[in-house]
C-alpha cells in the first residue's frame, strides 16, 4: 500500500507555492497526496509567523490531524518553524520540525514514520539560508503561484521575515521562464508572480548581490512566453515599483492592470519608525502614475494599525490619506508584537482595544473603496476567468482588473475566459454581467 501524505498551508501565496514543491517531492518518493481532512500516514504543516493568529492556529491544526489519525507522523516546516523550532517541537503530537533550508529536503528526514516522544528539530542558522529553491503552486485549475524571489534585505522594524527566510535571493531568469512554460502547458490560464520582495528580483540570482537582471527584465521576458493568458504581480514595494514597469504593464500583452502595493502607514512619522524606504509623497506619486496610464487599474494596499507610537492623530492621518487616495481595496493588519524585532521594545504601545477599533474603521473604509471601484467599472466590457468551485449554486470569476463577478453555476465555464459587460452589483457585493460574445479562449 502506498503511504499517504496531507498538507496544510498557513500564510502567504509564497507558502502555497512552496507547499506544492514539497508535495511534488513526496510524489517522487511514491506517496499519494490526500486532502488534509482525510486519513493520512503523514501530515505536513507549512507555518507562518506574520501574526499572532498564525502561531495559535498551528496548535489547532495539529489537533485536527491527530483527531483524524492519532498515529500519523506530523511535521512542521516554514517561517514559524525557523523562528521558534523548539516551541513547535513542544506541541503535543509534533514529530519533526524543519527550518528554512531543510524544508525542501523533508523526505531525507523521514524513515518509517514512527512517531517520536518529542519533536525532532533540524534548523539552520538563518545566515545559511543563502541558496534558492524555485517553486510554483497549482492550487486549482485556473491560476498558479510562481515563486521568483525569496528572502529580504530590508530591516522593517515590525517584521520577522528576514529572520525566517534569510537574505534576498532570486531564481534565474531561465528557470522562471521554464516554470512559466510548464504551468501554461498544464492548461492554467493565470500566473501570479510571488516572492517576499519581488521588486528586488535579480539580486542573488547567481548567489551574489550582483544584479544581472531587474524586475523590469523579468516582466518583459515573461510577457513574451507563448501560451500564458494572464500574468498578475502579487505585491510590490512602492520604492521598487518603477515608472518604467508601470508603463510596461499598461502596454503589456499578458500582464493585467492590478497592483498590490504595501503602504503600512499614511503617516511619515510612523513610516520612519517602521524603517520603510519611502514617504507618503512617493506612494501618492505611484498611484497617480498608475491612474494616468491605466485608469481602470485595480490598486490594493496593505496597512498596519496599532504600531507602537501610533497616536490618534497618526491614525487619522492614515485614514484620511487612504480615503483621499484613488485605490480599490485594503488589506488591514492589526500590529502584533514579534520577538526579536525592534518594534517589540518600542515605547508608545497601543492598547489592543484601540488597535481593534482602528482596524474596524479601516476595514469599513476598504468596503467603501471596493464598492466605489466596482461601481466605476459598471458598463465596461472586460474579460473574466471563471473559477472551478460551485459556491451555493453560483460560479465566481475575476476580471483582469480584479472585479469579482458571479453567475449561475455552469461547469462548462470553469477555467474559460469570456468577454462580459458588467451590469450591476448584487446584494452580496459581487458583480453581475452579460456575456458579450462567445468565449475568448477555451
Amino acid at each position: 500500500m502506498k503511504k499517504k501524505v496531507a498538507f496544510y498551508t498557513l500564510g502567504c501565496k509564497l507558502n502555497f507555492s512552496e507547499t506544492s514543491t514539497i508535495a511534488r517531492s513526496f510524489a517522487d518518493e511514491g506517496f499519494d497526496r490526500v486532502d488534509f481532512s482525510e486519513e493520512a500516514d503523514m501530515y505536513v504543516i507549512n507555518t507562518c509567523s506574520v501574526t499572532d493568529n498564525a502561531d495559535k492556529k498551528f496548535k489547532t491544526i495539529v489537533k485536527k490531524a491527530q483527531k483524524i489519525n492519532p498515529d500519523a507522523f506530523v511535521a512542521a516546516v516554514g517561517c514559524y518553524a525557523q523562528l521558534k523550532p523548539e516551541e513547535l517541537a513542544d506541541v503535543d503530537g509534533v514529530d519533526l520540525v524543519l527550518g528554512a533550508t531543510e524544508k525542501f529536503k523533508i523526505t531525507d528526514y523521514i524513515n518509517d514514520l514512527t512517531k517520536n516522544d518529542h519533536g525532532k528539530v533540524h534548523s539552520c542558522e538563518i545566515a545559511d539560508a543563502d541558496f534558492y529553491v524555485g517553486s510554483y503552486a497549482i492550487g486549482d485549475r485556473t491560476r498558479a503561484f510562481l515563486k521568483v524571489q525569496d528572502g529580504c534585505d530590508y530591516k522593517c522594524t515590525y517584521c520577522t521575515i528576514p529572520l525566517a527566510r534569510g537574505i534576498s535571493r532570486s531564481d534565474t531568469l531561465e528557470n522562471v521562464l521554464k516554470n512559466a512554460v510548464d504551468i501554461s502547458e498544464q492548461g492554467i490560464k493565470e500566473i501570479v508572480l510571488t516572492g517576499v520582495n519581488i521588486g528586488d528580483y535579480g539580486k542573488g540570482e547567481f548567489g551574489n548581490k550582483k544584479h544581472e537582471h531587474t524586475f523590469l527584465d523579468l516582466v518583459t521576458a515573461l510577457d513574451d512566453v507563448d501560451g500564458i493568458h494572464r500574468l498578475r504581480i502579487s505585491s510590490i514595494e512602492p520604492n521598487l515599483l518603477k515608472n518604467e514597469t508601470i508603463e510596461f504593464v499598461s502596454q503589456s500583452k499578458t500582464f493585467v492592470p492590478h497592483f498590490h502595493i504595501p503602504l503600512q502607514s499614511g503617516s511619515d512619522d510612523l513610516l520612519k519608525l517602521m524603517k520603510r524606504r519611502y514617504m507618503t509623497n512617493l506612494y501618492k506619486e505611484r498611484v497617480a502614475k498608475i491612474r494616468e496610464v491605466m485608469p481602470n487599474c485595480c490598486i490594493g494596499v496593505d496597512v498596519i494599525v496599532g504600531f507602537p507610537g501610533e497616536t490618534e492623530e497618526h491614525f487619522l492621518e492614515t485614514y484620511h490619506f487612504l480615503n483621499d487616495l484613488d485605490i480599490s481595496y485594503l488589506h488591514v493588519f492589526t500590529y502584533s508584537e514579534r520577538d526579536n524585532t525592534p518594534a517589540a521594545t518600542m515605547d508608545g504601545v497601543v492598547p489592543n482595544k484601540v488597535r481593534s477599533k482602528r482596524s474596524k474603521m479601516l476595514r469599513g473604509l476598504s468596503v467603501k473603496k471596493r464598492r466605489a471601484f466596482y461601481e466605476s467599472q459598471l458598463g465596461n466590457e472586460l474579460t473574466v476567468l471563471f473559477e472551478g468551485e460551485n459556491k451555493e449554486g453560483y460560479i465566481h470569476g475575476f476580471t483582469e482588473n480584479y472585479v469579482k463577478v458571479k453567475s449561475t453555476w455552469n461547469p462548462e465555464l470553469v477555467n474559460t475566459l469570456h468577454k462580459v459587460k458588467l451590469t450591476e452589483i448584487d446584494k452580496d457585493g459581487l458583480v453581475r454581467f452579460n456575456f458579450v460574445n462567445e468565449k475568448v479562449e477555451a
